[in-house]
Parts: structure tokens; sequence; C-alpha cells
């Protein structure tokens, strides 16, 4: 079995039926794998692709089956503990995209100190994604 080591992000969704129709339509993912529960009432497992990388989702219902806390933003009071950056190579045509499909823009693109161009913005349920073209890896020294 090949390993191909990644940092996979997890989310949790109340509705993740939802959720996957508009990571897909605002932020641009595409489906790679939904597997539903037998009513279909809930998402068990999915991952969705973006440029080469992934996420995984499911409802949070199948998550608290498994063992594993999870609670979505909403269940906080809008509180998050992460966020999500992802590298794009134009964030304003990006932030379009998010605009036109109803997103919550949080902060429209800016230059920053550091370097690239990026926005901010909350999915449906409140998750935090920053979109930008600041790549770390440009400048990656693997100590």
């Amino acid at each position: 079995m090949s390993v191909n080591p990644a940092i996979i992000p997890c989310l949790a969704y109340r509705d993740a039926h939802a959720a996957i129709d508009f990571l897909c339509e605002a932020f641009g993912f595409s489906r790679n794998m939904v597997y539903e529960s037998e009513d279909k009432t809930r998402i068990e497992h999915a991952e969705l692709t973006l440029d080469g990388n992934m996420i995984m989702l499911g409802s949070v219902s199948s998550r608290a089956e498994a063992g594993i806390a999870m609670v979505t933003p909403a269940e906080t009071g809008g509180m998050v503990t992460a966020s999500l950056y992802v590298v794009t190579l134009d964030p304003d045509a990006h932030h379009s995209r998010a605009v036109r499909a109803g997103a919550d823009i949080i902060s429209p693109p800016a230059d920053h100190v550091h370097g690239g161009r990026s926005y901010e913005a909350r999915d449906i349920e409140g998750n935090v994604w920053s979109f930008g073209s600041y790549d770390p890896f440009e400048i990656f020294v693997d100590v």
C-alpha cells in the first residue's frame, strides 16, 4: 500500500450535504468521494479536492458515533479554534466566486506585509477559510 504523507483537515457539519454543495460552489472544491448513510440523511465520510489538495468531512452525528467529539462554530457561539488557509493563484477571482455564491466575507482581498494577498470568509456553518497567494512553501526551510 502506498502512503503519500499529507496533512488533511477534517471537518464536521450539522448539514454536511449543504456544506458540500457550498464548498464546491463558493470555494471551487470538487467531490472526490461521498459516502452517505443508508437512509441518506447524513454524510458518513466525504473527500473534496481543490488543486491537488484535499479536505475530509462528515456529519457531526457520524463523528460523534465514532467517538470523536466535534462541534461546529454555531455550537460555540461562532468561536473557532482553527481556520483553514488555502493557497490560490488569484485571490481576487476566488473572492468574486465566493461572493457570487453568497459566502460570508470576513475581510476582502488585501495585500500583506509578509507577502501575498488574501481574503477571509466563513462557510455556511461558520468555519473560517483564508484564500491567498502567499505560499509558505516557496521559502520553506526543512530544519
